[in-house]
């Protein structure tokens, strides 16, 4: 069931690409364009740092899920996806995280 959930988000969130800004909060998101959905995104990871700092794991999970959900906005909104995050830690499974972090350009 869970492992479903990514990809049933993922075509929702493409759906809503094609929608009046009116009916979906997504569609609203993705029609004030990047900008938009980086502020999102800001904004849920404040909250996430604020509830772990507070302690209640509960709330701690659900602001990890509104983080989550507003960076799979952004990644369709440049055509990506959960599945090309997951391909990306499955490249990076097993590897030291210094000499993953070494073999990026720009780091």
């Amino acid at each position: 069931m869970n492992q479903d959930i990514l990809q049933r988000l993922t075509e929702t969130l493409e759906a809503r690409k094609h929608v009046s800004p009116d009916s979906s909060y997504v569609a609203k998101l993705f029609s004030k364009g990047e900008d938009a959905i980086l502020k999102k995104i800001g904004e849920e990871a404040t909250e996430v740092i604020l509830a772990s700092k507070e302690g209640d794991k509960s709330h701690l999970v659900c602001e990890t899920a509104d983080l989550w959900f507003h960076c799979m906005v952004l990644l369709a909104q440049h055509g990506l996806n959960a599945d090309d995050v997951l391909n990306e830690l499955a490249r990076r499974e097993g590897l030291s995280g210094i000499t993953e972090k070494a073999s990026r350009k720009g780091d």
